[in-house]
């Protein structure tokens, strides 16, 4: 049943009567509306106040208002930038920040995120110079470096980096040994690789910068993965022996190494200790000299017996020279001075015992001296 009964009621659906002060009918409004729309466009329609006609002309000022800001205003996030296109062609490209430019269909603003890094994975067997199959993975990250060149210089640029992936990757490996290739030479590898791959995408102008390329280790068919083990495990036991040897060498060198700075440092010191001294001797002389010039008959006698005092010190016997004679008096003071040392008493003899030995003076020295006696006294 209608809201607008057409018997005439002015029922609602319930049996009730409509309030004649409730809120405007439905169809009334909608019909009002299409009126305001037919006569906007041309069409028939009933006269409106005037009133009516602002209102809707400044709603559809407002919208209009709108649509253009929402398609002539474009923000740029600092991670973005934005290509502008006019009727389809390229135009420039915007940076980072707010900008205004023509609406739709005029011009079209992409947007381009030239921070993000993409990840690409590719797996494939490879043949290497020795003519060996080897499985290899490899990952390529990259980033948008020109958006213009990126949207407009290669069809797909995904798909094409793939492409330059696998060929640069198979360029490499064909070049490398096998041993190369699954030992260390994985690092050297992934740069060579990276800067094929670089070049070959700025020669097709992609507009793409790759940032890495992390090689998984090569590995083997697994029909053969056996013996390559094997092989790996050989290689293996030769490093540990080379570093077994290195370290030996090492502690041998370093042990020669600091016998040879003790022994260098040893002959320093007495190369030091015989200048010292030799210094020493030099200077006693010239002090020697410096006396012997003031006193030299004194300083001969004296440089004599100081002499003979140093040379017979540690002998044992006795010499007597006789002022008259030539008799020659021998003591055996070497065994009185060993039974003395020993705390025993003198062997006794039948013979008389020998007078004590005299022990002259300086003077009589001196004097022995200058009338040619020599007299030689422990």
């Amino acid at each position: 049943m209608a809201w607008n009964d057409p018997d005439g009621n002015d029922r609602d659906p319930w049996g009730g009567r409509r309030n004649e002060q409730g809120p405007p009918d439905l169809d009334e409004v909608v019909r009002k509306m299409q009126e305001k729309l037919s006569a906007l466009f041309g069409g028939k329609q009933r006269p409106q106040p005037p009133a009516d006609n602002a209102f809707v002309w400044a709603v559809l000022g407002v919208v209009v208002l709108g649509l253009l800001a929402w398609e002539m205003v474009y923000r740029i996030d600092p991670a973005e930038r934005g290509v502008v296109l006019r009727f389809g062609r390229y135009v420039s490209v915007l940076q980072p920040g707010p900008h205004i430019r023509f609406p739709r269909p005029i011009e079209e603003v992409r947007k381009i995120n030239v921070e993000r890094i993409e990840t690409l994975t590719a797996t494939s067997s490879m043949l290497t110079s020795d003519e060996n199959i080897v499985d290899v993975e490899v990952a390529v990250q990259y980033r948008i470096k020109d958006p213009e060149a990126y949207l407009f210089r290669i069809a797909d640029p995904d798909v094409s980096v793939q492409r330059v992936t696998e060929s640069a990757i198979r360029d490499v490996i064909g070049q490398s040994t096998l041993d190369f290739a699954i030992t260390g030479g994985r690092a050297e590898i992934a740069v060579q690789s990276q800067a094929q791959i670089q070049q070959m995408l700025d020669n097709y102008t992609s507009g793409i910068a790759v940032t890495s390329v992390n090689m998984q280790p090569i590995k083997p068919p697994e029909e053969v993965k056996a013996a390559f083990d094997d092989a790996i495990k050989a290689r293996e036991d030769k490093e540990r022996k080379v570093n077994e040897g290195e370290a030996y060498r090492n502690e041998i060198v370093e042990r020669a190494q600091g016998e040879g700075a003790r022994i260098r440092l040893d002959a320093e010191g007495y190369r030091e200790r015989v200048i010292a001294q030799a210094e020493g001797e030099a200077q006693r002389f010239n002090q020697l000299l410096t006396e012997y010039e003031k006193a030299p008959q004194v300083t001969r006698e004296r440089l004599y017996l100081e002499t003979m005092e140093e040379v017979l010190t540690n002998t044992t016997k006795l010499l007597l020279d006789s002022k008259g004679g030539a008799n020659v008096t021998y003591l055996p003071l070497d065994k009185l001075i060993g039974n003395a040392n020993q705390g025993g008493a003198p062997e006794t003899t039948d013979a008389a015992p020998e007078p004590p030995a005299y022990t002259p003076t300086v003077e009589e020295s001196l004097r022995d001296r200058r009338i040619g006696r020599t007299r030689v006294v422990r």
